[in-house]
């Protein structure tokens, strides 16, 4: 087979690879053709259209994601014929499609709503058409809205072959059809795990996160209320792209002046409590390796993740750390320490939480995740949210003097922040277990075999005389093959670290809607890149050196997995039936 075939575009030749489709020849010499179905990296669907090409010798236009080059093939991708096509067909879109786009959460950057504008669409050629489906809000994360589905599949593919989960899928056929859950039933009993991925590709607002603006809006309104605000380790490395500024800028010190000038009285970083999650978490590795506890161990960071077992592998719970999240552990220690030793009521704080996450809004409202009645966490809002209500408030993070965050919990070591990359997890844990196991700290505190972007990593390190053998997975469909091999016995862990969402954190369904263009992957690079940075830049990169951590232990905790520690930093799950 030749290395290259030789067509022509527009009439420029050019040499290709065989075997591509003419989407990925076209987008690799630099040609932009609109589409609203296709995905990098998952098999075509061809299902919108409008990708459709002219080429010489074909009677009808061909969709290019689909269609595979040729040795002598002559293309034109923007003759008059395929840009009445185009228009055509976002008209009729258009024609099906609600006409609320001034309220619609996706307003300013809906894919179909740039696609009638580039195509010159300024009226309503068609009947209007509505199908009469109703708004889906049972789930704690995620609204869906059919009428605004456009059928693109995009989600269908992402949950199924991206997530393994399934939880949409088409139903019923012609002009009925629609995107749903199984048996037309809410999310809140479907398979869904709340990780929003769906949400990040879908090109209009037929589904969003569950916005909870208003609850924070109230709540800084509220002068009985005592306003706490943590921010995830990846939020200060995102954030700023929805400013416009450049992608992995860290503006963590921009973020505590932006959330003190709006009138948060408390602002505390989460990456403390991933400290505090990895003395909970490595001292529980430890207990199970010295007392015969369940093996392999997996992180219970990530709710989505806890949740993808609870229905598809109930039998391994019990292997399941049983560390709340930071998110979780920093509500608890916040209402239940903090405020009882600075002489404010428990039921007068409210704990806001910005994560990069839809499916930490379902972890907060956990009952498992009450103490004593009192929820660790009040709301989550998504790094989009905080956007918009800093941007409610007239802040423009380009404009503000760092500040720092409030002590004790505004302290971190630089372990803490790499949370937010898959694999970092694994990696902060195993600094400090290998100090608490050994005395000793790890001869390099760069992990380099579970960092990048790789679906599936995996090694085996050795501490004193132990070897363990460790894995780091991030997206679940990546998830379920580590758990099948674990099923069938054809590896054997102790240590598993699992992130729902590809890549981590940084590319949570909360995050920026970079990944509906190009430069998403580049983007996220760009995050962990910076994290790695930040980590290597550090003055204290170990969790068991953050000083902050020490003097809770010494002041109130005792001790990791005291009584103390279980009643407020620990929790436990169960299985679940979901419609399928």
């Amino acid at each position: 087979m030749p290395t290259t075939i030789k067509i022509s575009v527009n009439g420029k030749e050019y040499n290709v690879r065989p075997g591509v489709t003419i989407l990925e020849a076209i987008r690799d010499m630099g040609i932009s053709v609109p589409t609203l179905c296709h995905l990098k990296n998952l098999s075509p669907t061809g299902a919108c259209r409008l990708c459709v090409v002219e080429i010489d010798g074909v009677a009808g236009l061909v969709p290019s994601c689909s269609y595979p080059v040729s040795e002598g093939m002559v293309i034109k991708t923007h003759s008059p014929r395929t840009m009445v096509a185009r228009k055509t067909i976002v008209e009729l879109l258009l024609a099906s499609h609600p006409n609320d786009c001034l309220y619609c959460e996706r307003s300013r950057n809906c894919e179909l709503s740039k696609l009638a504008s580039e195509f010159g669409v300024t009226a309503q050629h068609f009947p209007v058409v509505s199908h009469g489906h109703h708004k889906d809000i049972s789930s704690p994360s995620i609204n869906r809205d059919p009428e605004k589905c456009i059928l693109c599949g995009k989600c269908v593919r992402v949950c199924e072959e991206v997530q393994s989960v399934s939880a949409l899928d088409f139903v019923s056929r012609g002009h009925k059809a629609q995107v749903a859950p199984a048996f037309n039933e809410g999310l809140n009993v479907s398979s869904c795990i709340n990780c929003g991925q769906c949400v990040m590709v879908c090109p209009t607002g037929a589904l969003t996160e569950k916005s909870n603006l208003k609850e924070v809006l109230a709540a800084l309104s509220d002068k009985k209320k005592h306003t706490i605000i943590q921010y995830a380790p990846s939020i200060s490395v995102t954030l700023a792209e929805e400013f416009g500024l450049k992608a992995g800028q860290d503006v963590v010190g921009k973020m505590a002046a932006a959330f003190r000038k709006i009138g948060f009285k408390t602002i505390f970083d989460t990456s403390f409590s991933a400290d505090l999650t990895i003395m909970e978490e490595g001292s529980e590795f430890i207990h199970r390796l010295q007392n015969g506890g369940n093996f392999p161990m997996f992180t219970s960071c990530s709710p989505g993740w806890v949740k993808f077992v609870e229905e598809f592998y109930p039998e391994y719970i019990d292997h399941l750390s049983t560390c709340k999240s930071p998110q979780q552990m920093l509500g608890a220690i916040s209402k239940h320490y903090w405020a009882k030793k600075n002489g404010v009521d428990p039921k007068d704080v409210f704990m806001v939480s910005i994560m990069p996450c839809t499916a930490k809004k379902f972890e907060a409202k956990r009952p498992e995740n009450f103490v004593d009645g009192i929820p660790d966490i009040d709301v989550v809002l998504t790094t989009r949210e905080t956007a918009k209500l800093l941007k409610f408030y007239g802040v423009d993070l380009s404009q503000l003097d760092p500040e720092t965050a409030d002590l004790p919990f505004g302290n971190y070591s630089t372990a803490g922040k790499l949370f937010a990359a898959t694999g970092g997890v694994m990696e902060a844990a195993l600094r400090s277990v290998h100090f608490l196991l050994t005395g000793k700290e790890i001869e390099d505190l760069k992990l380099q075999t579970v960092r990048g972007l790789d679906g599936i990593k995996t090694a085996t390190l050795k501490i004193n005389d132990i070897e363990v053998n460790i894995a780091v997975a991030s997206g679940l469909g990546n998830a379920r093959k580590i758990m099948d091999d674990i099923k069938h016995k054809r590896k054997n862990y102790h240590f598993v670290e699992i992130m729902s969402c590809p890549g981590g954190c940084i590319n949570g369904g909360g995050q920026p809607y970079s990944s509906l263009t190009s430069t998403h992957e580049k983007n996220v690079r760009a995050r962990m890149q910076a994290l790695y940075n930040i980590d290597q830049m550090g003055s204290v990169r170990q969790s068991h050196k953050n000083q902050a951590v020490i003097d809770l232990y010494d002041d109130f905790l005792k001790r990791p997995l005291s009584d103390v520690s279980h009643h407020l930093l620990h929790t436990h799950y169960h299985a679940r039936k979901v419609v399928k």
